[in-house]
């Protein structure tokens, strides 16, 4: 069977089975979770194996050691799926949930229900536990989901898929609604973007390089962030601790992820106070500081920054800095620089605060607090699939309910339209 027609089979049963995954109940759905955490530990011998083979193949390629680990279903890493399952599995289920009910002059009521989005294509690189986290959201939420995982994750994939469909055939559950494409021949990519008569939403995850080419070949919707270029504004009324508090925690909580702080931006005012404490502690903790020329007249031992580090996704222990006139010459610097994921302002001013709120184009706007939070645990929503820089339909972390969508609901008795 030709790889084309072995995806445009899955995609048709996965379609066929989201049906089925759209009319079960909560309870149904929380105990499908639970036994998949069950099923993980008992099979976890087999799991590993698996991704053995990986492993060796890796090592093979010359994979980094930092993508071998990320690559590894240690002990933790496992332990972590199962945990994953049962916070899912206690989360409260948005199918179902009836909104905005409103009489109608005409005599009709309607409201909105809200619905799963049906058949969901994942598309990621290298960490298997993903397969485990993305299925659960997207089986919670009523949805069907087509994994492709990275070449060099096959194995381990394809163990994880069989252990978790085979609780879905066990509970008597169609296993087509969680599927793995199981080529590492990247047409699949190709011919999954094709399918949008079977596929509702693609979600890619991983490098730049890969959500751009989703999203060029794509002809399905694609949910995406490209990059995290993350901002903080330090206006004239910052106070000083807080200030280089948040900028560290920002820069060197998780240097790698894509909500760390990616440029310093600071008010001309506070800046000679400001800069030298925070490239203080900042060099203490290893960060390497580029900053412009009106920086580096205060930290002459920082690097010129270059024209192509403003706007850079760094994920290491760098940080652009920036002098600006005021709060405007700082927003316009987003507005032509940032990725739409974070920006933060540290201020004691109310008004430019609540301005900040308002004007600032990205996912998550904050007002002093680490550009780290944006993430869906922190936010409250229990878990994510991933954080979205698009508007249509989800913008910032994705949980359930950015899994689903409403639909109106009309109740009437016998009102004719005249």
């Amino acid at each position: 069977m030709s790889v084309q027609v072995t995806i445009e089979k899955m995609a048709a049963q996965a379609k066929k089975a989201a049906r089925v995954m759209a009319s079960l109940s909560s309870e149904a759905k929380n105990r499908v979770l639970l036994r998949m955490a069950e099923a993980l530990l008992a099979n976890q011998e087999y799991i590993q194996a698996e991704n053995g083979k990986d492993l060796v193949a890796g090592r093979e390629k010359g994979l980094s050691a930092a993508m071998l680990d990320r690559l590894e279903l240690s002990e933790k890493v496992m332990q972590s799926m199962v945990a994953g399952l049962h916070e899912v599995a206690a989360l409260p289920d948005p199918v179902g949930e009836v909104s905005e009910m409103a009489n109608r002059p005409s005599g009709i009521t309607v409201g909105r229900m809200r619905v799963p989005l049906g058949v969901i294509a994942m598309i990621y690189e290298s960490r298997p536990n993903v397969t485990v986290d993305a299925a659960a959201l997207c089986l919670k939420s009523g949805n069907a989901i087509l994994l492709r995982g990275g070449s060099e994750a096959i194995h381990s994939n394809l163990a994880l898929a069989k252990v978790l469909q085979d609780v879905l055939a066990a509970e008597d559950i169609d296993p087509a609604a969680l599927q793995v494409v199981p080529t590492t021949d990247r047409q699949a990519v190709n011919f999954l973007l094709s399918l949008e008569e079977y596929i509702d939403l693609v979600i890619p995850r991983g490098g730049e390089g890969l959500i751009r080419f989703v999203a060029e070949n794509s002809r399905i919707p694609v949910l995406k962030h490209y990059k995290g270029v993350c901002h903080q504004f330090v206006d004239a009324s910052a106070e000083i601790k807080m200030a280089v508090d948040i900028v560290v925690n920002g820069k060197t909580h998780r240097p790698g992820v894509c909500n760390a702080l990616e440029c310093l931006l600071v008010h001309q005012d506070i800046a000679a106070t400001f800069l030298p404490e925070v490239a203080l502690a900042l060099t203490a903790a290893g960060v390497e500081l580029r900053g412009c020329p009106r920086t580096k007249a205060i930290v002459a031992d920082c690097r010129a920054a270059e024209d192509g580090d403003w706007g850079m996704e760094f994920l290491d222990l760098i940080l652009a800095v920036k002098v600006v006139d005021d709060m405007d010459a700082a927003m316009d610097h987003i507005a032509r620089y940032g990725s739409q994921h974070t920006d933060n302002i540290v201020t004691a001013d109310y008004g430019n605060a609540q301005r900040w709120l308002r004007e600032i184009d990205a996912s998550a706007v904050m007002v002093n607090a680490s550009t780290r939070f944006n993430d869906g645990g922190e936010f409250g929503l229990g878990a994510e699939i991933g954080i979205s820089t698009t508007k249509l339909h989800a913008y910032g972390p994705m949980g359930l309910k950015e899994l689903t969508t409403k639909k109106f609901i009309v109740y009437g008795d016998g009102q004719v339209r005249s």
